[in-house]
């Protein structure tokens, strides 16, 4: 035991040094195209990690993370037209315009300030994925049940925010790649270098804060929530007050999430809440490692960059590679890869694929089905 806990720590440390290395070479490396890309998928390494969270350590399997990763999207892009249109003469983003809309809707006034466009990013998902959460925790409502509810709840947000043409532009979503910021282009190079920094950066506290919780206590319960609810209920826990807080931690981390997306991808828009794009972030965290953390970051990252370099040589065939990938999990990798790596890895693996492992103790124990022991 002592010896596999030692393993998975300079098994950390390594991944972190290659990942910490990979960061500060990418820069020099790539073009500003790939930077961009990996940059983005870096943001989607935080939504990962608060699916982790509430998934691999709570056991709760939301199918809804879109909702507050949209939210924090659209707060960013917000404040992003708004800081362009004061130079028009109306003061208000040119896409009112083309609406009939002749004064700024009263929600859009706040994101004039930065400050309230910082806190809003992460809290307003936050407390929307708390309200959620609540509404359904309270009446103890779990497992295939609470997916379908979540799911349900995206396609609710997905037709509001589709059909809003008059306030948030509708189908066509707030670009941000031609908004000014700190008098630069959000999308001219040198701002997507920052903004690149910037993720890599966030991510990183990201891990530590969620590393931060899962060693408490607090990780201790939600642990016990996924293993044995009832039991933890009887020993004077109150495990809704636990998951609605997890949910909206989780929540907050989709908006941060959202936000650095929105700025790297020039857009912000409905089809963030499509039922598609919230499966894949369960599929990142179950290919990377569900209750691991750093699989999570490793399993968004590399899936997205390797969806990326397969659509480009083979645009028909990674929806066929991201299946067979996840039947393969499923199926022979139950915990991921690096759950795999953290643990006897390539043993289990045989076993499961039927091939006895020797006992190495007593190796005279064993049973090939042929011969039989008699005591």
């Amino acid at each position: 035991m002592k010896g596999t806990k030692q393993f998975r720590r300079w098994l950390t440390l390594l991944l972190w040094i290659v990942i910490l290395a990979a960061i500060i070479a990418a820069p020099f490396v790539l073009p500003v195209f790939r930077l961009n890309l990996l940059g983005r998928y870096l943001s989607l390494a935080i939504v990962a990690l608060g699916v982790d969270l509430i998934w691999g350590y709570t056991g709760l399997l939301s199918l809804g993370q879109g909702i507050f990763f949209a939210l924090g999207g659209y707060c960013a892009a917000m404040y992003l037209q708004l800081n362009s249109a004061s130079e028009l003469p109306n003061g208000i983003p040119e896409f009112f315009g083309l609406y009939g809309v002749k004064n700024l809707p009263f929600f859009w006034e706040p994101f004039n300030s930065p400050l309230f466009t910082t806190i809003a990013i992460w809290l307003l998902p936050g407390v929307v994925a708390a309200m959620l959460g609540f509404l359904v925790f309270r009446n103890r409502i779990k497992g295939v049940y609470f997916s379908i509810l979540t799911q349900a709840a995206l396609l609710v947000f997905f037709n509001f925010f589709n059909g809003q043409q008059k306030l948030i532009n509708g189908t066509n979503g707030l670009k941000t790649d031609v908004t000014q910021l700190f008098g630069q282009m959000v999308g001219s190079p040198s701002m997507q270098r920052c903004f690149f920094w910037l993720t890599a950066l966030l991510v990183i506290l990201a891990w530590l804060f969620s590393r931060w919780i899962v060693r408490d206590r607090f990780g201790h319960v939600l642990v016990g929530i996924r293993d044995d609810e009832p039991r933890l209920r009887f020993t004077g826990y109150n495990p809704t007050l636990f998951k609605t807080i997890i949910f909206a931690i989780a929540g907050g981390l989709a908006g941060i999430s959202g936000a650095l997306y929105t700025v790297q991808s020039g857009i912000v828009s409905p089809q963030f809440m499509t039922v598609p794009f919230s499966i894949e972030m369960v599929i990142w965290v179950a290919v990377g490692g569900r209750g691991t953390l750093l699989g999570a970051i490793i399993g968004a990252v590399f899936i997205n960059y390797a969806k990326s370099l397969v659509s480009e040589a083979l645009p028909a065939s990674w929806m066929f590679i991201q299946g067979g990938l996840f039947i393969l999990v499923v199926t022979a990798l139950p915990e991921g890869v690096l759950g795999w790596l953290q643990s006897e890895g390539p043993r289990n693996l045989l076993s499961r694929l039927g091939i006895a492992r020797p006992i190495s103790t007593y190796p005279s124990l064993e049973i090939d089905g042929k011969k039989e022991i008699n005591l």
